[in-house]
C-alpha cells in the first residue's frame, strides 16, 4: 500500500498524468486515414483535420511514385483492415487513387464543415476526396 502522493516527479512535481499522449494522435491519424482511403470519407473534429490532411497528402504522393520503397513506407502508416467486399486500403492507395490523382499537384481532399457535435459541442468536419 502507497502512502502520499501519486504521479510525482521532481520537486515540484505533476500531479496529474495527461490522458491524451502523442502516440495516440499518431494512432488516431493512422485510423482515420485508413477509414478515408476505404470509405472516401471520414468526419473529424476540427483539430484533427490538418493532421489527417497531410498524413494523407504524404500517401498519395507516395502511392504516385509506386516503387517498392514507397509501397513499404505507405504500409508503416496505414493500418490493416479488414472490410467486406472491400479490397485492403493499401492495395486501393496504390492501383486507384494513384491513378485517379496522377495529374493533381496537391489538394487531394475537400473540406466540409458540418453542425457542431451534440455532447460536446465539437466543430465538424467532413473530409472527401477532391473531383
Amino acid at each position: 500500500m502507497q502512502i502520499g502522493r501519486k504521479n510525482v516527479h521532481g520537486k515540484g512535481g505533476v500531479r496529474f498524468k495527461t490522458p491524451y499522449t502523442s502516440s495516440k494522435k499518431k494512432a488516431q491519424v493512422r485510423n482515420l486515414v485508413t477509414e478515408l482511403v476505404l470509405f472516401e470519407k471520414v468526419t473529424v473534429t476540427r483539430s484533427m483535420v490538418k493532421d489527417v490532411i497531410k498524413t494523407f497528402d504524404h500517401l498519395v504522393t507516395l502511392a504516385k511514385k509506386g516503387d517498392l520503397h514507397s509501397r513499404r513506407q505507405a504500409a508503416s502508416i496505414l493500418k490493416n483492415y479488414h472490410v467486406e467486399d472491400k479490397p485492403e486500403a493499401l492495395t486501393k492507395l496504390f492501383a486507384e487513387l494513384s491513378t485517379k490523382f496522377a495529374n493533381r499537384n496537391g489538394g487531394y481532399l475537400k473540406v466540409y464543415k458540418l453542425a457542431n457535435r451534440k455532447g460536446d459541442n465539437a466543430p465538424i468536419r467532413l473530409l472527401t476526396f477532391a473531383d
